[in-house]
């Protein structure tokens, strides 16, 4: 027993040649076209039977091929003689092989008797030799036939066959194969090429805790479902752009145990009518293979917009048969045990209300921008691959980056590194993220950027008007800095660090909307007359008025009445739900507003005539001037009786308690 162990040798191994068939195909295609299109030279060219019997007396002709059946000549003329004829061949090129000319006959064509009379007289070494044949013509017919049914079945093969997968179709997806047209797209994640997890999330607080348990559901079942309870079937995660509800769901895919398969919502559409519902079909039965498992199906919005609200007015939509095949099998009389739909969209207010309820998405997880706290986390994350100033306080860039997202915190990292680099130092200091921060907000800088004295002078005194109107009134967002370079579209700037609050009051509105207009005040003062540098302003003056009579009942006129639709139940309706004596008073008051808010600005400048011309005279001078160089002038920021800095010790205390 022991010897047959000892001479028993495991089997070889064997190494497969695997062959790909495509470049089969293409050689055997760049064959064909090369037999023919191949560079053969000149073509044969047609003579007449007059030509060939004149060029038989004169000796140049070596063979004449005649064949019976086709009635045709091939002639062969005599290398020393070619140079004779080069004036039949285009450019004076000559065929490489012979034949060289070609003639035709009629039946009526007697080929032994012309072609003695032909050679009659002439010396033997002169006479053209004579071949008579009959060709047969089996395998010309036979590639006639073959040629064409080779080439389909080759593109059949190419098409077919799975060539799909290299092609980006994957496991069940369409690839080129016109069969495979309602597969799903959705790829199925693998955990080992996922690396990112819930520590690369920083901030979302409570979206990350609740999907965080939706991980759980799917590890730790029992620990829900001993108490009776069921696993949610679906969530929602409803934010602005760049608020990282994508990141959030490739950290689900990093830490869950189970399938992940993730699909955007404009893959399920197309033009084809009934693909989106078969692709449906087809993605939750192969994750009803994988379950438990998760779903993820990004910008939604693209599929699950409300029915009947299309602009295209079909009746029979496709992408209403797609949102209906969704919502069966989400929740139909099938089952999908085991299998959470996570769905995006930064549009949740366009969404089909069956979509929405409880059984479907039985959770909205809202994925906000993030506050300080967060901010800060968030450049932590950034910044650890980026070569940063021992000294850099990472406080005070999350400080003076309010409104951020995630994806613009990650833009201004890069950007600083690079401000750094082009500027050659070593290390990422402070000035090169603020730097950052004003090229993404406002634009890169137009050093080079002509404008006249008066324009320059004009363009100081508006921003100085800003800076003065926002420091005096005690709601108006605080200054930071001022300056006279332009960037981007805008000719100077003043930048503001807004406090982040959850609700404006309308003394808040209002001191915002004098601190808007104050530029377009300043030019009235300095020059009599308004220019057309307030564009940008007055947009937004008009939008904020609008909002407060149309949508706040902030007008004692208009009532409290709010006209805006949240619900997004209206669509696309063209009546405005009010009327037209109701629109006239609205805009009266609108105008009204702007009004009061244009004399209590003016009188505000007028008051402090002397300390605005200061402003502009330093704005002049140093072209960029901070909080610092304008309390100087105004003396400190004026602020509501009873304000307090929310700092971020303050904000960390909440967060704990």
């Amino acid at each position: 027993m022991a010897q047959n162990q000892k001479n028993h040798k495991p089997p070889r191994k064997i190494n497969v040649i695997r062959i790909n068939l495509s470049w089969i195909y293409i050689l055997l295609i760049v064959g064909i076209g090369f037999m023919i299109f191949g560079n053969r030279g000149a073509e044969p060219q047609k003579i007449e039977w007059d030509q060939v019997k004149t060029m038989i007396q004169s000796g140049d002709i070596k063979e004449i091929k005649f064949i019976r059946n086709d009635f045709k000549g091939q002639i062969s003329v005599r290398p020393e003689a070619m140079n004779k004829y080069s004036s039949y061949f285009a450019e004076g090129k000559l065929p490489k092989s012979a034949p060289q000319f070609y003639f035709l006959t009629s039946s009526h064509f007697d080929p032994e008797n012309e072609f003695e009379a032909a050679n009659e007289g002439l010396q033997p070494a002169s006479r053209a030799k004579i071949v008579m044949v009959n060709e047969r013509k089996i395998w010309g017919n036979v590639l006639e036939w073959i040629i064409p049914f080779l080439f389909i079945i080759l593109l059949w093969g190419w098409m077919f066959r799975g060539f799909g997968k290299n092609m980006g179709g994957g496991p069940g997806g369409a690839g080129m194969n016109p069969f495979n047209v309602g597969k799903a797209t959705g790829k199925l994640a693998d955990k080992e090429k996922v690396k990112v997890t819930f520590k690369d999330v920083a901030g979302l607080y409570g979206a990350k805790e609740e999907v965080v348990e939706i991980v759980d559901f799917l590890k730790n079942p029992k620990k829900y479902t001993s108490l009776g309870g069921k696993i949610p079937k679906g969530a929602l995660l409803v934010g602005p752009p760049g608020t990282g509800k994508t990141l959030l769901a490739k950290a689900v895919a990093g830490e869950a145990d189970v399938p992940f398969f993730s699909i955007s919502g404009s893959d399920f559409v197309e033009m084809f009518v009934g693909v989106g519902a078969s692709r449906v079909r087809d993605l939750f039965a192969q994750a009803k293979e994988k379950a438990p498992c998760i779903v993820f199906i990004d910008e939604i919005d693209a599929v699950g917009r409300a029915r009947g609200k299309n602009v295209g007015f079909s009746s029979n939509d496709e992408r209403e048969n797609t949102l209906n095949q969704l919502l069966t099998e989400m929740d139909g009389f099938g089952t999908n045990s085991g299998v959470i739909v996570l769905a995006a969209t930064n549009r949740a207010d366009i969404l089909d209300k069956a979509l929405m309820r409880a059984g479907r998405f039985d959770r909205q997880i809202h994925v906000d921008l993030p506050e300080l706290k967060e901010r800060e986390e968030i450049f932590k994350v950034h910044m650890k691959g980026l070569r940063i100033d021992k000294d850099f306080d990472v406080a005070f860039m999350a400080k003076h980056t309010p409104g951020f997202s995630g994806a613009d915190i990650a833009n201004v990292c890069n950007e600083a590194a690079l401000t750094a680099a082009r500027h050659d130092k070593k290390v990422i200091d402070r000035q090169d993220f603020l730097d950052a921060v004003d090229r993404i907000i406002g634009g890169i800088e137009k050093k080079g950027s002509i404008m006249t004295a008066a324009e320059k002078k004009s363009i100081a005194h508006h921003e100085a008007g800003h800076a003065v109107v926002s420091w005096l009134l005690p709601n108006a967002n605080p200054l930071f800095k001022v300056t006279l370079i332009p960037r981007g579209n805008a000719l100077g700037a003043a930048w503001y660090l807004p406090e982040e609050h959850k609700l404006l009051t309308r003394s808040q509105m209002t001191d915002e909307m004098c601190s808007l207009i104050g530029g377009r005040v300043a030019e009235e003062i300095l020059n009599g007359e308004p220019s057309t540098g307030a564009q940008n302003d007055l947009e937004r003056l008009t939008a904020l008025a609008y909002g407060m009579v149309q949508y706040y009942g902030m007008s004692d006129a208009v009532g409290n009445l709010s006209y805006y639709d949240s619900t997004g139940a209206r669509g696309y309706e063209f009546n405005k739900p009010y009327s037209e004596k109701t629109a006239e008073l609205m805009d009266e008051e609108v105008k009204k507003i702007v009004r009061n808010i244009h004399d209590k600005t003016l009188e505000l400048l007028k008051i402090h005539d002397k300390e605005w011309r200061d402003v502009a005279s330093l704005l002049l001078d140093k072209e960029v001037i901070f909080a610092d160089d304008v309390e100087k002038i105004l003396g400190p920021k004026v602020r509501p009786e009873g304000y307090v800095s929310p700092d971020a010790s303050q904000i960390e205390s909440i967060e704990n308690e």
